[in-house]
């Protein structure tokens, strides 16, 4: 991974509320590259970001909506966000209950274009 790369994973995580930023296979759920903080479960989250990009993909595709540009999952204590890159990988967020969901999108689609 290119340290361009990195650096923007790592400006994802100075985004106020964001736990961890990682890239992650979207066929295999294994972690390509992360930035996270202690406590972060990478390879349960990453394994979990894999299986609703394929669950989501798939329903969608069902539905005629194609495939998902944005994943949202909100929880009690945070969410999981997630967007697609190019070369079948995913970005992927963990974030608190208080996160700019709009501020941490953005940074993520800054890893997609730096050359996921």
């Amino acid at each position: 991974m290119s340290a361009d790369l990195q650096k923007k994973l790592e400006e994802v995580t100075r985004v106020r509320g964001v736990m961890g930023a990682m890239i992650v296979g979207a066929g295999d759920g294994l972690v390509v590259a992360e930035s996270l903080m202690e406590g972060v479960r990478g390879n349960a989250v990453a394994a979990l970001a894999a299986s609703l990009f394929s669950r989501f993909g798939d329903a969608s595709s069902a539905s005629g909506a194609g495939a998902p540009k944005f994943i949202h999952l909100q929880a009690d204590e945070g969410s999981l966000v997630a967007l697609p890159g190019a070369d079948d990988v995913i970005v992927v967020a963990v974030t608190d209950v208080g996160v700019n969901v709009g501020l941490v999108r953005l940074e993520m689609q800054r890893v997609v274009e730096a050359g996921t």
